[in-house]
């Protein structure tokens, strides 16, 4: 069996109400899922909102609506349990922000619903979190802030494909179904993002070094 054929029949099972499967079903994507939601929590929120909170609540969602998605699945099931976990994640972002929102979702979509955006602040602190140990806090903060400085002057497209290709693990071809564009396009746009990544990164000398290196 493959693993597609796995997860067919896990879906299959989980819809007909057995716990183990829908359990199975979900940890196999768990680890998936966290980068997504942890890239996209409003930064206002850390220490407020765990990602594993926003998790258990996807959970509890996908068990509510996997027999429809089993009855008629319209996107590949690791793309429709990303959206609900975003569904979820912005619905926490408006019960604890309301208004000071303002447009923290308004620039990603896929089948025309909003989801939050990653952001440049979080994009820095996972792409500095990787070059840089906990131990060199004061280094890391200024690189992060360096990074995010730098960021600020990219598209949000650019940075949003960055973040699905590098910390989501999304092949293009689902990146580009995420973002509404065509593969060509959206291979081009990481191109693109990259090289000017690339680029800023070269003008800024040891900006992801480790510190002790």
């Amino acid at each position: 069996m493959t693993d597609d054929d796995e997860i067919g029949d896990l879906i299959r099972r989980a819809a007909e109400g057995e716990g183990g499967a829908l359990a199975d079903l979900f940890a196999r994507h768990r680890r998936w899922l966290r980068p997504m939601v942890q890239l996209r929590l409003d930064p206002r929120l850390r220490g407020r909102v765990d990602p594993s909170d926003v998790l258990q609540e996807t959970y509890i969602e996908l068990a509510r609506r996997l027999p429809a998605y089993a009855h008629k699945p319209t996107v590949p099931f690791h793309l429709w349990i990303r959206l609900i976990a975003g569904e979820r994640l912005q619905r926490i972002h408006r019960r604890h922000l309301g208004a000071a929102m303002r447009d923290a979702a308004r620039e990603v979509s896929i089948h025309r619903r909003a989801l939050p955006r990653v952001s440049s602040v979080s994009l820095a602190a996972h792409l500095v979190g990787r070059a840089t140990p906990p131990s060199q806090a004061m280094a890391r903060a200024e690189r992060q802030l360096r990074l995010k400085e730098a960021l600020d002057r990219m598209g949000p497209i650019d940075r949003e494909i960055i973040a699905l290709r590098h910390f989501e693990e999304l092949s293009n071809s689902e990146a580009a179904q995420v973002l509404g564009l065509s593969s060509a396009a959206a291979s081009n746009r990481y191109v693109r993002a990259m090289t000017r990544l690339q680029a800023i990164v070269e003008r800024m000398p040891g900006l992801l070094d480790r510190p002790d290196a």
